[in-house]
């Protein structure tokens, strides 16, 4: 497993989130999670790369225990985050916000950044463009290139279809897609959109107020009255 998590709760101060959330995940698999706003999926992913100090439970990643790390410890041991709103630098350029993924690297190694774009060819041509210029759907590309420099062997991606234009999400698809056939990097995805979370995950965890209640398939999402009895939601 490159991934372990055992009886993990979090929160903010006195507040808590995450109510004993458990999970394994292998090598290479992409694993979505599924539920309302509010449920703890934020929460859950802000606390595995280390923003949020776990207040009980485990967390290993590849066997190490990282339960206490610092949030740049877990991004040198192969752990990649992109939050949701991407969080890019809208002041830097494209060339400069790739190169702030290169921070935790001993050395600046360009040929990285180039190994990257060959994976997102569409930010070649905006690579002098200041990040805030971009659309929604090129800073979220842009976001997911910085997080690749850093090698990442897991990346934690948060609501990446958020206020994006249909055909970038198709190639987000097919751009995550290849990466995982590529490069063999595991994902925890977190997404309301049902056919994205479908087409890129494995298997789906439905979390609700804190915890793990159930797991479907990702053709189980395409039964709306299974989707309702979950989560809540509709899939027209």
């Amino acid at each position: 497993m490159i991934l372990s998590v055992e009886g993990l709760r979090s929160g903010y101060g006195r507040i808590p989130i995450l109510a004993g959330v458990t999970l394994q995940l292998a090598a290479g698999e992409y694993l979505g999670v599924l539920g309302h706003n509010g449920m703890g999926k934020t929460t859950l992913m802000r606390t595995l790369m280390g923003y949020l100090p776990a207040t009980d439970g485990r967390v290993a990643l590849e066997g190490r225990d990282i339960t206490r790390a610092t949030t740049s410890s877990r991004a040198r041991g192969g752990m990649g985050y992109v939050p949701q709103g991407r969080e890019i630098f809208p002041n830097l350029t494209v060339m400069e916000n790739l190169r702030m993924g290169l921070v935790t690297s001993a050395r600046e190694d360009l040929g990285v950044i180039e190994e990257v774009l060959a994976e997102f060819p569409r930010l070649k041509r905006l690579l002098d463009r200041r990040g805030g210029a971009l659309s929604g759907g090129e800073q979220q590309l842009l976001a997911l290139a910085r997080c690749l420099c850093t090698k990442p062997k897991l990346i934690l991606l948060d609501e990446p279809t958020e206020g994006i234009q249909p055909s970038i999400i198709d190639e987000i698809v097919e751009s995550l897609l290849r990466l995982r056939t590529s490069r063999g990097i595991a994902m925890i995805l977190v997404e309301q959109n049902l056919e994205f979370i479908a087409a890129l995950s494995e298997r789906i965890l439905i979390i609700q107020k804190g915890r793990i209640t159930g797991e479907l398939q990702p053709h189980q999402l395409n039964d709306p009255e299974l989707v309702s009895e979950f989560v809540g939601m509709a899939t027209a």
